[in-house]
């Protein structure tokens, strides 16, 4: 197996979860420090992401996402590729922001 930018894959989870009552505000905080837990980052304040080296490795991530799934509210898991995820473009007031750094993982053949 090799790495390549059609078998890198990249994770996003999004996500719009009720904070009405306390009780769903414990939920959400418990979903969001889950997915910082299983190594995702935020994008943007409901939209996390994450690196893996391979669709193999996305299947277990995806997974795991879905066992921790709020009880309420909606969430949406997609996968694309490190090739199609290097042709996003993302602004900031107007201004191109540049993208996130390239992650360099070790793979053991």
């Amino acid at each position: 197996m090799y790495l390549n930018k059609y078998r890198i894959m990249w994770i996003f989870v999004l996500f719009d979860l009720p904070t009405y009552t306390k009780k769903d505000r414990k939920e959400s905080a418990r979903f969001r420090n889950n997915l910082i837990k299983d190594g995702f980052t935020m994008m943007q304040y409901s939209v996390y992401m994450r690196h893996c080296p391979s669709r193999e490795n996305a299947e277990v991530h995806i997974k795991r996402v879905k066992s921790f799934l709020p009880p309420k509210g909606m969430v949406n898991i997609l996968r694309v590729t490190d090739k199609q995820f290097g042709m996003m473009e993302s602004f900031i007031s107007k201004k191109q922001a540049p993208l996130p750094e390239e992650s360099y993982q070790l793979e053991f053949l």
